[in-house]
């Protein structure tokens, strides 16, 4: 049985090294709380989502789920780096953007819903400003922070912590020994702290046991979501002689087959062990996180798979695909065989509308341009948001 925490590795001889980290990333929270680095606040809701560790702890499904969430009540603008992009700057994506002017993720989420703006720029102050005020995008009525926990220099409204359950940040160190990126006390500027890809048997006395050991403080909330796999889809549709699975169980696509499953991810574990039970055997090719595929890559890929006995079948996650549908060189039989299974996360303990609510109870408050605003006029709530000559934090603690 998987346990939380059963994902993380400590380098022992690394802690000396870890300390001296602790101490530069101690100096610069403290220059914030101070004011000696100055933040900024915006008069427009801005949700953060992020973590507190170096690798994946479920950003993109969760910035998703927001997304469905809002979608269809509020503009909404994702603002990213763009991680290991190629271009500099602000870039505002359109659906011909290639993947590596603004990154595999903003690429994903762009094409996944054409209606919203995506937008990358490493200095996010600098991309809010360009989102509120060009012409193309101004009528933005809610800005989704992807990965900016620790970009202090915007003041979110709701600040959301991920955790991972299988790297629980209790048992983590800072790096290099661990993969903390700052002290475990840095939870505490969160709103909203969520436990991801939880185990989905999770027995009461466990979520009683995580949720005393994260020791969170009477404004926090806590949260447990876990993983549901869509149906599979086929990342080189032309390619393919394989028939639709739209409407079939990601399951059923692997069962009585030999599985390479090809992850340029931080955590390819979850994956395996969720899909090892499902088919014949499953031959892992694992590339780093946000992996940039090469010529020698390539080559291993048709290799591998050709090595491999029939019935075979590739699977890849969503982002990969978004890098794999790019990459030159793939032998026909791979195409034809490279399938994607996307991923959404559910919340457990029945506490998916609790969330919902808090969410948009504070996007509906501090609205600028949608319909909310309309009804916060009518409904006239004591505490509306107004601008006046200056711009002041709208925050989901003042809610």
């Amino acid at each position: 049985m998987r346990t939380e925490g059963d994902l993380i590795k400590i380098n022992d001889w690394l802690i000396p090294l870890s300390w001296i980290y602790g101490m530069g990333v101690g100096v610069r929270n403290q220059l914030f709380d101070m004011g000696f680095l100055k933040q900024r606040a915006f008069d427009i809701p801005i949700i953060s989502v992020g973590n507190i560790t170096v690798g994946g702890s479920g950003k993109t499904p969760h910035v998703e789920y927001l997304i469905r969430l809002l979608k269809d009540i509020v503009k909404i603008g994702v603002l990213s780096r763009g991680y290991k992009r190629k271009s500099k700057g602000y870039v505002l994506a359109d659906l011909d953007t290639p993947m590596r002017m603004i990154g595999d993720e903003p690429c994903q989420i762009k094409r996944k819903f054409k209606d919203i703006y995506v937008a990358v720029d490493k200095n996010r102050c600098e991309g809010i400003d360009r989102l509120t005020s060009d012409e193309e995008t101004k009528d933005v009525d809610v800005i989704l922070l992807d990965d900016a926990f620790q970009h202090r220099y915007v003041v979110p409204g709701i600040n959301i912590l991920l955790v991972d359950y299988h790297r629980m940040i209790i048992y983590d160190k800072l790096l290099p020994a661990g993969r903390l990126r700052e002290p475990m006390k840095g939870k505490n500027r969160a709103d909203i702290v969520i436990v991801t890809k939880c185990p989905k048997d999770l027995k009461p006395m466990e979520f009683r046991v995580l949720t005393k050991s994260l020791n969170l403080f009477p404004y926090q909330e806590l949260f447990f979501t876990c993983i549901d796999y869509d149906s599979p889809k086929i990342v080189f549709e032309k390619e393919s002689t394989h028939e639709s699975h739209d409407k079939v169980s990601p399951w059923s696509l692997l069962q009585g087959k030999n599985v390479m499953l090809l992850t340029g991810i931080a955590s390819p574990e979850q994956m395996h062990n969720d899909l090892k039970s499902h088919c014949c055997s499953i031959t892992p090719l694992t590339f780093g996180d946000h992996h940039h595929f090469k010529p020698k890559d390539t080559e291993k890929i048709n290799n591998v798979f050709a090595a491999m006995p029939a019935p075979k079948i590739i699977v890849t996650t969503e982002k990969d695909a978004t890098r794999l549908a790019e990459l030159e060189g793939l032998s026909a039989e791979v195409k034809a065989a490279l399938y994607y299974l996307p991923i959404k996360v559910r919340f457990m303990l029945d506490h998916k509308e609790k969330f919902n609510t808090k969410i948009i109870s504070y996007v509906r408050k501090n609205s600028r341009n949608s319909i909310l605003v309309k009804r916060k006029d009518e409904d006239k709530p004591k505490d509306s948001y107004h601008t006046g000559n200056g711009v002041r934090t709208i925050s989901f603690r003042d809610n």
